[in-house]
């Protein structure tokens, strides 16, 4: 543990700061999960409104440096093209 009081505070905003990042990434993952089921229900309706939700949260993900850009970009081109393959 560190012993110079800067030393200790960045420490400890660094957990803070974790446990918000990894709260943001699992929010984003669920929100993924989520349109893949609908669409593997073939819940077109659902599904539709549930990408918005996943591309915001994942555009969030991508501003804040929680996922690099091209995955963030990757994630939500596989997830719009399942939405799109169902709806066709």
């Amino acid at each position: 543990m560190a012993n110079i009081k800067s030393a200790i505070k960045r420490v400890r905003l660094n957990n803070e700061s974790r446990a918000h990042n990894i709260s943001i990434k699992t929010d984003m993952r669920s929100t993924i999960k989520k349109v893949e089921n609908l669409v593997e229900g073939k819940d077109v309706e659902n599904a539709k409104a549930a990408l918005v939700s996943a591309v915001t949260k994942i555009d969030k993900a991508v501003q804040k440096g929680l996922i690099h850009k091209n995955k963030g970009n990757r994630q939500k081109a596989r997830l719009t093209k399942k939405v799109n393959e169902l709806s066709a």
